[in-house]
């Protein structure tokens, strides 16, 4: 990316379009541009045929099928459901958000998302989506209750990621918002749910993968004296070790107070089911800096792939 922000793609197309196209575009009011792309989109749809729609799907890596067998992702995600703790409200997130949900509370950026015609975007993270249904219920509610919510959800990512990766996974997703109680009482009691859940879920499908809970506390020693004091001791039981990860340092910036993972062992090598961390989301959200949210996932394809191989031999 260049100072301007624009990739070399994006400045040649632009040049190649005759002066004041970008500027009479990006003054076009919402409604008359969705107008113009929905238009452009028909025509353009009006000219594909069969045979390139089936070369598309062949090589297009957004519209290939998983790899995953999805009965064993749905009898995975299944017991997700079941063991979730009962204050926990399941969501059906729309396929679709606002735009610009991402780019608004975090700092991604827009081109890992898939953007639609219309003023939406694909679902790239059910966390995002969740902090948001959170901000909404909190701010609708009345009293100080806590917002803890869950959903599997299907994501779809534009940007790259490594080799055998697809652009479209499913995440099974926790946040959490509640209002900050002070000393650290409010992170310890959200982290105990999140780890808690996470703990009993690994422990029920992986349990000879060697899963392990880590965390890092990002310049938070009140969120460490909890930890400590409160989270370990709660935790210690639960048969899934709870590790600390001090020099971690993926995810400042991105996360504040303490960051999560969630770790297991495949073929000698440490294999990531899924990410964590507290955000600040909700409080952009609902313009309050004393809203305290927590966000968790796994990856469900990943973990029905890692139960299927720790399954003891019939």
């Amino acid at each position: 990316m260049s100072d301007d922000g624009m990739s070399d793609a994006e400045r040649r197309v632009w040049a190649a379009l005759p002066a004041g196209v970008r500027e009479g575009l990006d003054a076009l009011p919402a409604p008359d541009l969705t107008t113009l792309l929905l238009s452009l989109a028909r025509t353009r749809a009006a000219r594909v045929r069969p045979a390139e729609v089936l070369r598309r799907w062949r090589e297009d890596r957004f519209v290939r099928p998983a790899d995953c067998d999805p009965r064993a992702t749905a009898a995975v995600q299944t017991l997700l459901w079941d063991l979730l703790p009962t204050e926990v409200a399941g969501v059906e997130l729309s396929p679709v958000v606002p735009l610009g949900t991402c780019a608004a509370v975090t700092p991604g950026s827009q081109n890992r998302i898939v953007t639609a015609t219309r003023p939406v975007e694909v679902v790239s993270d059910p966390t995002n989506a969740l902090a948001v249904e959170a901000a909404d219920r909190r701010l609708r509610g009345s009293g100080p209750g806590e917002v803890h919510l869950a959903a599997g959800h299907r994501v779809l990512r534009a940007q790259r990621s490594g080799a055998g990766m697809q652009a479209h996974f499913r995440l099974f997703a926790l946040v959490s918002s509640a209002r900050d109680t002070g000393s650290g009482h409010t992170e310890a009691r959200l982290l105990t749910l999140h780890l808690g859940y996470w703990q009993r879920v690994l422990a029920r499908l992986v349990p000879s993968a060697a899963p392990r809970l880590r965390f890092t506390v990002l310049d938070s020693p009140v969120v460490r004296e909890r930890v400590a004091d409160t989270v370990r001791p709660t935790l210690a039981a639960g048969g899934v070790p709870l590790v600390e990860e001090p020099d971690r340092t993926r995810g400042r910036g991105y996360y504040v107070d303490a960051a999560l993972r969630i770790t297991a062992r495949q073929g000698g090598e440490t294999v990531e089911l899924g990410d964590g961390g507290f955000t600040t989301w909700t409080a952009q959200l609902t313009s309050d800096a004393k809203e305290r949210c927590l966000t968790s996932c796994v990856s469900v394809d990943g973990l029905a792939a890692l139960a299927a191989k720790s399954r003891p031999a019939a």
